[in-house]
Formats: C-alpha cells, sequence, structure tokens
C-alpha cells in the first residue's frame, strides 16, 4: 500500500468509527437491540463507572442493556467528541464524549458521561470491543443546576449520589 493510501485508508476508519459511535447511540435511542449488539464485538466487555460490568460478550452486554431500558422511557443521546488514537491498522483506542438525557425514576436525567473505548477491525467492519461508561455529571434536571459544584456529581433517580467518575 502506498503512503497516500495508507492515509486514505485510516480517514476512511476514522469515518467508520465516527458511524459506528453513532450507530450505537441511535440504536440506544431507537430501543433497537439488534442493531445495537452489531455494534460490538463477539467478545467485547462493557464496564460502567466504578468497575460495575455489563456483560464479557456481546449476548450479555445486549441483555445488560434491556433490562436497563426496561426502567427507561425516552432517552437522548447527543455526541460532543470523538477522538481516536489507532494502535495499529485493526486496533484503536476512543474517548467519546457525549451528553445523555434519559427519562428514568419518574423523571428526566441529564448528564455528560464519556465512553472509554477500544475498537477492533472484524469482517463487518470496525466494532466496540470494550466501552467504559464514566460519569463526569448525572441527575434529575432539578439537580443539574448545582451538579457541577459537587463532589457527588452522580446523582441517578432512587439512589445515593455519589463520586462521579471523572475526573480522576
Amino acid at each position: 500500500m502506498t503512503d497516500l493510501e495508507s492515509r486514505v485508508r485510516r480517514l476512511e476508519d476514522r469515518a467508520a468509527i465516527e458511524d459506528l459511535v453513532i450507530r450505537y447511540f441511535l440504536a440506544a435511542d431507537d430501543n433497537d437491540l439488534a442493531a445495537l449488539g452489531s455494534t460490538f464485538a463477539p467478545d467485547a466487555e462493557f464496564l460502567m463507572g466504578g468497575g460495575f460490568s455489563g456483560g464479557s460478550d456481546r449476548a450479555s452486554i445486549v441483555n445488560f442493556i434491556r433490562e436497563d431500558r426496561a426502567t427507561m422511557g425516552v432517552t437522548v443521546h447527543t455526541q460532543n467528541f470523538t477522538l481516536l488514537t489507532f494502535h495499529d491498522d485493526d486496533h484503536a483506542a476512543g474517548v467519546v464524549g457525549a451528553h445523555l438525557e434519559l427519562a428514568r425514576g419518574g423523571t428526566t436525567v441529564y448528564g455528560a458521561v464519556r465512553y472509554l473505548d477500544e475498537y477492533v477491525r472484524a469482517e463487518e467492519g470496525w466494532q466496540i470491543k470494550r466501552r467504559e461508561l464514566a460519569v463526569v455529571h448525572v441527575g434529575p434536571w432539578e439537580d443539574v443546576a448545582n451538579s457541577l459544584t459537587t463532589d457527588l456529581r452522580s446523582r441517578w433517580p432512587g439512589q445515593k449520589p455519589t463520586a462521579a467518575d471523572l475526573p480522576r
């Protein structure tokens, strides 16, 4: 492959991973679990802040998300940025900044998160190999006005406020 071909392929890979991130968000918002599952590698891992595991393979991740979504209403995932680092032609890492709006616990929850991702190229194209959701702040609308002014920035409905995952 020529240098120009390599550079063009890298640009195409960046675009494909950006599309992968958007496909994940759209599938989550549309409650399309088949499409959501297809964004993950078969042996993917999904972690929530604090080391909580949402699964260590595609089927368990989809099942975890199915069960979690059963407690939610409408969701809106908004991508703010994606910063990619390529390890080689078939492996990359990403930091995806996003805002979430979720109907949960009888209220609208708003927050900022980062997805700390690892990606792998497969026959189907780029897929998420590892995804860790790290909370910057989250809480019901009435708490958002002060959610960045306290150490307890993670305020999920029905749970005791806790420290956020970021900054660490």
